[in-house]
């Protein structure tokens, strides 16, 4: 499986869970499964991030499009059904207006285009008041879970050295 991270998966794994500075390991585990090919974001979720100014814009920044994929030809298309999906589902032009200015209708599309599974700490929700993430993924087949449904799934594991 390939994967696309959402932004709130830095953010939390930085404020919450995996802090930089008591978990190394996950920003490790990240970069190698980059590396393999596995573990991927998008520019539109960099630029979020390196909105912060903090030590998670500072990784960011470190990361070059092998991590976060620019958008390509074959985005256009893919957009093109989630804009459908978004228009014919009910939606407040509020929500609609504000889905289509987010990095979230870009990660959407790429991971149609590219066939990733994506990952976000956001769950589905039956309102017409904002666009989920979810709720795009499973109208369009495209498979969706949680961080630690990844970490599980790829058997990430960090474990202390032996001294």
């Amino acid at each position: 499986m390939k994967y696309l991270l959402d932004a709130n998966v830095f953010i939390a794994a930085k404020n919450l869970h995996y802090g930089m500075d008591f978990c190394p390991a996950f920003w490790d585990w990240l970069v190698e499964s980059n590396q393999a090919g596995k573990v991927f974001s998008i520019e539109k979720v960099k630029d979020e991030l390196e909105a912060g100014d903090d030590a998670l814009a500072e990784w960011a920044r470190a990361r070059d499009e092998q991590f976060f994929l620019k958008p390509g030809a074959a985005i256009i298309p893919a957009m093109g059904q989630v804009s459908n999906w978004v228009n014919e589902n009910g939606y407040t032009p509020s929500a609609k207006n504000t889905f289509f200015q987010t990095a979230d209708y870009w990660l959407i599309a790429h991971a149609l285009a590219g066939g990733f599974v994506v990952v976000t700490h956001e769950k589905p929700a039956d309102t017409r008041n904002k666009v989920k993430i979810p709720n795009v993924c499973v109208g369009l087949g495209i498979k969706v879970m949680t961080p630690f449904e990844m970490l599980r799934h790829e058997r990430a594991r960090f474990v202390l050295e032996r001294k």
